[in-house]
């Protein structure tokens, strides 16, 4: 609590002792002086709100003191209290009072009195303060009220008619201040709006709400329509209203909207064509692979043997320029996932050394491998994305090499508890990167020079995809060169310790079972597919029948009895996943539970989990080998089998 100033002139200093023996308390601070002329001074500095002045006093008297004060807009609002030992006549209490005293206290003093009056003006004292402050207060908010670039007015509840209204009435709507004053507020929203606006104001004052926000649309003069951010407040029978145009931030919300809808549109757009183009290059490729295994089985001579094995390099070259582009596609898109396992980081290493080394030898370069000896074992490790990052950084290497050394490197910077720091080099002598490309390379589909492509062949993806995996992963990826001299790409990432989970090994069949008797629908439109299928699944003595289409494969789904349903997503009419709900939903059990595999192209996780959604119960990816098809008809019917042996 703010301490009340008084202060106390008296000439004699005894009366002053025992005036603050009195008045003494901490609610108070006390002035005092046996001068007028020093008293004029105190009152000057400092807000005195109570002052107890001695009438008869040798240099000024009490009376021309504070006609002094009263004359002063400093001071004039000072309550006086004469203290008097003088006679009480009426003459001398008109005289006081017209000097601007607001009481006497009659010596000699009497103590009870004295504090009871003291005490009553100290209260008045600080209600005086208290309006003065809310008076500030209030001009405060009259002055922000009138300059306010939002419209701000009273309502009447009862009628809801404009109270009063600020100035930038004119500026929002248009409409002087007379205007609208004593009109009714739901005249100012728009006509389709009046009863949602109504309703909306009804609701505020029912509920007696303190405070409300919302938006509805207003006309303005000039007949244009306009956005407006409307907050209420409700108390003591009037609204009061706040109400600013919002018609810019809601144009640009719409615009927002409307581009975050074109952005998810043209995102759809470009994955049902990644989609489609991934089963449209896909499917050929599962043809080409499968068909060459088929060949081999024949009885090949040694030449057409060697041309199966340029035919099955060339196929896989063309998919993984495919899985490049579909890779760079899911990055972009966020649909692509590090999943991490158990793994021996040497055995991944060296593995990727020993498929590159034939390529190194063909041209005569020296290919070495150094891995530091205090990398622990088995480490948590995405390993197929590890193996994609080395393969595509040494590729380059030993591609932009005529002569000299690769050289992949696997050093220890750093062991913390469970994890360990690791840091991955690639260098070669070949021929280095302009230092005006060093940025670039990385982007989609650059090259060192313009020629490169036609050079040394490639797409332009493999830093892109070994960039984006690093980061991916929580690394970070550099690289340093000199023309003519060689590159050395870095990258060092963070590893967790893990010890490899039990597991018993399997040894691999000599050849794959047969599944004799088995009754299998295959539903694909691509012809050569069908005949892959077909033959690999006769190779294991099931009975097949085929459907080019989801229409076809309904129809003799009602007329015949299947085990299995080896199905294709993309068909044309109805589709894999349509041709499947059908089958769950149309048709009575048994059939309506028979097995089906779905033989997708697609590339995007999801499209796996629609498939899975539309009833099928397993995936297997083209292209795909004759033995991973084996595995899962073997997973879902084998039971089946064992029971008709």
């Amino acid at each position: 609590m703010t301490p009340i100033n008084i202060l106390i002139v008296d000439d004699r200093e005894e009366n002053i002792v025992a005036l603050e023996a009195l008045l003494k308390r901490n609610d108070i601070r006390l002035f005092t002086t046996t001068s007028p002329n020093d008293a004029l001074k105190i009152a000057w500095e400092n807000h005195i709100s109570i002052a107890l002045v001695d009438v008869q006093m040798p240099e000024m008297d009490g009376f021309e003191l504070v006609e002094m004060l009263k004359s002063n807009p400093r001071t004039r609002d000072i309550m006086v209290i004469f203290v008097t030992a003088i006679s009480k006549e009426s003459k001398y209490a008109v005289k006081g009072f017209g000097a601007g005293a607001v009481d006497y206290l009659y010596k000699p003093l009497d103590p009870y009195i004295t504090s009871a009056k003291v005490d009553s003006f100290i209260q008045l004292a600080r209600q005086q303060d208290e309006i003065k402050a809310k008076n500030i207060e209030l001009e405060d908010y009259a002055v922000v009220v009138k300059n306010s670039a939002d419209l701000i007015c009273s309502v009447y509840a009862t009628t809801l008619r404009i109270k009063t209204v600020n100035p930038a009435v004119e500026k929002i709507l248009g409409y002087r201040q007379s205007e609208v004053l004593n009109s009714s507020i739901l005249d100012l929203a728009i006509d389709a709006d009046k009863e949602a606006f109504k309703k909306k104001i009804s609701e505020i004052i029912k509920d007696n709400l303190q405070f409300s926000v919302f938006e509805f649309q207003f006309n303005t003069f000039d007949k244009r329509t306009i956005w407006v951010d409307c907050r209420v407040s409700y108390r003591n029978k009037v609204l009061f209203m706040n109400i600013s145009d919002c018609t810019p931030q809601k144009s640009y919300q719409e615009q927002l909207i409307k581009s975050k809808e074109a952005a998810e549109y043209g995102k759809k757009v470009k994955e049902t064509f990644l989609a489609n183009m991934s089963h449209e290059l896909r499917t050929p490729v599962n043809g080409i692979i499968g068909i060459s295994n088929l060949l081999r089985k024949t009885g090949v001579t040694n030449q057409q043997g060697n041309l199966l094995d340029m035919l099955e390099i060339s196929s896989r070259s063309l998919l993984g320029v495919i899985n490049d582009v579909l890779d760079i596609s899911k990055i972009e898109a966020g649909k692509f996932n590090i999943v991490r396992s158990p793994h021996n980081l040497r055995t991944i290493i060296e593995s990727v050394h020993g498929l590159l080394k034939f390529s190194a030898d063909e041209k005569s370069i020296e290919f070495e491998l150094e891995i530091d000896e205090g990398i622990p074992e088995v480490l948590l490790i995405d390993s197929l994305r590890i193996n994609q990052i080395l393969m595509n950084l040494l590729s380059n290497a030993i591609k932009f090499t005529d002569r000299g050394t690769v050289k992949l490197k696997v050093a220890l910077l750093q062991k913390t508890g469970d994890k360990v720091h690791l840091k991955f080099s690639v260098e070669d002598s070949g021929i280095g990167i302009p230092a005006d490309r060093l940025s670039r390379i990385f982007e989609s589909f650059e090259q060192a020079e313009d020629d490169t492509a036609s050079k040394y062949g490639g797409t332009g993806l493999g830093l892109t995809i070994v960039k984006k995996l690093v980061e991916l992963k929580g690394g970070e990826l550099t690289v340093s060169s000199r023309i003519g001299k060689g590159s050395v790409f870095t990258f060092t990432n963070w590893f967790e310790i893990a010890k490899m989970p039990e597991h018993k090994a399997v040894k691999p069949a000599a050849a794959l079972t047969s599944f004799e008797g088995l009754n299998v629908l295959v539903a694909e439109d691509n012809m050569i597919n069908q005949f892959m299928l077909v033959k690999m699944l006769k190779d294991w003595k099931v009975n097949v029948m085929v459907a080019d289409n989801g229409t076809s494969a309904i129809e003799k789904f009602k007329e015949h009895d299947y085990d299995l349903v080896l199905m294709d997503t993309h068909m044309p009419g109805l589709n894999g996943y349509q041709t499947t709900k059908a089958i769950r939903m149309d048709f009575a059990e048994p059939k309506r539970s028979v097995p089906i595999i779905s033989l997708s192209a697609a590339a995007y996780e999801h499209e796996h989990k629609e498939a899975i959604a539309a009833g099928m119960n397993d995936v297997l990816p083209k292209p795909f080998e004759a033995h991973e098809l084996h595995s899962k008809i073997l997973k879902l019917v084998g039971d089946k089998l064992k029971k008709t042996v």
